[in-house]
């Protein structure tokens, strides 16, 4: 399933905007909010586990894209969709 193409703005949240008299849920939707602007939320494009950027992982050798050709080869076709 190829990823949806990046737009520059960001997509607008999927729920309204909070109760004016709930100051919980206000708080959660900006929180929420927030971090959809920020791009948080998505699809992850890069296939490396996050355990290879641990120290254990980093003493072990383990490649990243940026430690290791292949594993970038594979980050950018991740990123491209492919």
């Amino acid at each position: 399933m190829a990823a949806a193409p990046r737009t520059s703005k960001p997509a607008e949240p999927e729920t309204p905007d909070a109760p004016a008299d709930d100051p919980a849920a206000r708080e959660v939707q900006h929180a929420t909010d927030k971090a959809q602007q920020r791009g948080f939320y998505g699809v992850e494009t890069d296939p490396t586990p996050n355990e290879h950027y641990t120290v254990a992982g980093v003493i072990q050798g383990r490649p990243t894209p940026e430690t290791d050709p292949e594993a970038a080869e594979a980050a950018r076709r991740a990123a491209r969709g492919r």
